[in-house]
């Protein structure tokens, strides 16, 4: 049986490793580029994360997780049809281009039924203060709410709450934005390892 030419050999192997590497991003883990400085100081701007595309397929979102999501603004996400997500799938896999600028990566403060409500610069869910150890500046935040959580949906704030645009401004993010939890930081080398998202 006569072996194939060279360059279908070569064709094959690319076409394989596109689709493996498809795959992996749509299903497994992707990693992303943090721009802003809303996540200070637990994500610094230009650090690297990546995202677990697992962790809402077999568990629900929890309180504390830091998860990468649609932007609400992107009006795009909901009008993609199936095919122009499988060809965005393949340019980000093979790097042609990066994910969307308009993600955006936020702590869940509180999930469906919750209700939220920020007094005297303090978050309180459903009635109780919560310590937040990892916050930049403490008791930065402008009264809000009290508001209930939605159905299917999660509520997120930055760490930086001084500067950060979330939930508090665009309402809460229904589950099916979330794009994966960010789970470890893989730049820069020096702060390489797991997002320890509870600091």
């Amino acid at each position: 049986m006569p072996s194939r030419p060279l360059w279908l050999e070569l064709i094959s192997l690319a076409v394989v490793a596109i689709g493996i590497a498809v795959l992996i991003k749509t299903f497994l883990i992707q990693p992303f580029y943090i721009p802003s400085d809303s996540m200070v100081p637990t994500i610094l701007p230009n650090d690297r994360v990546m995202v677990s595309k697992l962790s809402y397929r077999f568990g629900e979102p929890r309180r504390g997780d830091l998860i990468v999501f649609v932007s609400p603004f992107n009006d795009e996400f909901d009008r993609e049809t199936f095919l122009e997500s499988v060809v965005r799938h393949v340019v980000e896999a093979v790097g042609i281009r990066t994910a969307s600028a308009d993600d955006l990566i936020k702590r869940i403060v509180a999930v469906a039924g919750d209700e939220v409500m920020v007094r005297e610069g303090r978050l309180y869910i459903n009635g109780a203060e919560v310590d937040e150890p990892y916050l930049l500046e403490p008791g930065v935040m402008p009264d809000f709410g009290p508001v209930v959580v939605p159905a299917d949906s999660v509520f997120v704030m930055g760490d930086n709450r001084a500067i950060s645009y979330d939930s508090t401004r665009f309402g809460a993010i229904p589950e099916d934005h979330i794009l994966g939890e960010a789970v470890v930081r893989i730049w820069p080398l020096d702060r390489f390892g797991a997002v320890d998202v509870r600091e």
